[in-house]
Protein backbone atom coordinates (compact mmCIF):
# COMPACT_ATOMS: atom_id res chain seq x y z
CA UNK A 1 0.00 0.00 0.00
CA UNK A 2 2.96 2.69 0.59
CA UNK A 3 4.04 2.01 -3.24
CA UNK A 4 0.53 3.31 -3.76
CA UNK A 5 1.56 6.75 -2.48
CA UNK A 6 4.80 7.48 -4.59
CA UNK A 7 3.55 8.26 -7.84
CA UNK A 8 5.00 11.63 -7.69
CA UNK A 9 8.58 10.13 -7.20
CA UNK A 10 10.99 10.15 -9.72
CA UNK A 11 10.91 6.60 -11.20
CA UNK A 12 14.15 4.12 -10.50
CA UNK A 13 16.69 4.11 -13.35
CA UNK A 14 18.97 1.29 -12.72
CA UNK A 15 22.48 1.27 -14.07
CA UNK A 16 25.15 -1.49 -14.35
CA UNK A 17 28.08 -1.63 -11.50
CA UNK A 18 31.44 -0.23 -12.97
CA UNK A 19 33.23 -3.59 -12.34
CA UNK A 20 32.47 -6.70 -12.21
CA UNK A 21 29.62 -7.29 -14.99
CA UNK A 22 30.60 -8.70 -17.79
CA UNK A 23 28.93 -10.80 -20.47
CA UNK A 24 28.45 -14.50 -19.42
CA UNK A 25 30.99 -17.06 -22.22
CA UNK A 26 27.99 -18.29 -23.48
CA UNK A 27 29.96 -20.24 -26.08
CA UNK A 28 32.59 -21.14 -23.70
CA UNK A 29 35.23 -19.29 -25.44
CA UNK A 30 37.19 -19.25 -22.09
CA UNK A 31 36.53 -22.62 -20.90
CA UNK A 32 39.56 -24.38 -20.93
CA UNK A 33 41.32 -21.66 -19.19
CA UNK A 34 38.28 -21.36 -16.58
CA UNK A 35 39.00 -25.45 -16.33
CA UNK A 36 42.73 -25.27 -15.91
CA UNK A 37 42.38 -22.20 -13.24
CA UNK A 38 39.61 -24.12 -11.60
CA UNK A 39 42.02 -27.42 -11.47
CA UNK A 40 45.04 -25.77 -10.24
CA UNK A 41 42.71 -23.99 -7.27
CA UNK A 42 42.22 -27.41 -6.47
CA UNK A 43 45.17 -29.21 -6.68
CA UNK A 44 46.30 -26.55 -4.61
CA UNK A 45 43.81 -26.86 -2.02
CA UNK A 46 41.81 -23.78 -3.18
CA UNK A 47 45.12 -21.45 -2.44
CA UNK A 48 44.49 -18.65 -5.20
CA UNK A 49 48.33 -17.16 -5.00
CA UNK A 50 49.45 -20.13 -6.37
CA UNK A 51 46.91 -19.94 -9.78
CA UNK A 52 47.85 -16.11 -10.44
CA UNK A 53 49.14 -17.52 -14.01
CA UNK A 54 46.11 -19.41 -14.78
CA UNK A 55 43.91 -16.40 -13.60
CA UNK A 56 46.21 -13.95 -15.50
CA UNK A 57 45.39 -16.16 -18.40
CA UNK A 58 41.69 -16.52 -17.94
CA UNK A 59 41.33 -12.61 -17.87
CA UNK A 60 43.55 -12.16 -21.06
CA UNK A 61 41.07 -14.85 -23.16
CA UNK A 62 38.25 -13.18 -21.92
CA UNK A 63 39.17 -9.48 -22.97
CA UNK A 64 40.20 -10.83 -26.21
CA UNK A 65 37.34 -11.91 -26.81
CA UNK A 66 35.21 -8.61 -25.42
CA UNK A 67 33.89 -10.98 -22.52
CA UNK A 68 34.73 -8.19 -20.20
CA UNK A 69 36.14 -4.62 -20.35
CA UNK A 70 39.79 -4.25 -21.54
CA UNK A 71 42.23 -3.69 -18.62
CA UNK A 72 45.48 -3.22 -17.66
CA UNK A 73 46.01 -6.10 -16.36
CA UNK A 74 48.74 -4.06 -14.06
CA UNK A 75 44.90 -2.33 -12.81
CA UNK A 76 43.73 -5.99 -12.14
CA UNK A 77 46.81 -6.45 -9.70
CA UNK A 78 49.12 -8.71 -12.29
CA UNK A 79 52.14 -6.29 -12.35
CA UNK A 80 54.40 -8.55 -10.58
CA UNK A 81 53.73 -11.22 -13.09
CA UNK A 82 54.01 -9.15 -16.14
CA UNK A 83 57.12 -7.62 -14.17
CA UNK A 84 58.50 -11.24 -14.59
CA UNK A 85 57.78 -11.77 -17.84
CA UNK A 86 59.12 -8.34 -19.44
CA UNK A 87 62.54 -9.82 -17.18
CA UNK A 88 62.44 -13.52 -18.68
CA UNK A 89 62.10 -12.19 -22.69
CA UNK A 90 65.22 -11.58 -23.85
CA UNK A 91 66.14 -8.29 -25.70
CA UNK A 92 65.76 -7.73 -29.33
CA UNK A 93 69.24 -5.96 -31.15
Amino acid sequence: MSTAMNFGSKSFKPRPPDKGAFPLDHFGECSAFKERFMECLRDSGYESGACRQRAMAYLECRMERQLMANEPLEKLGFKDLIDEKSQAKPEKL
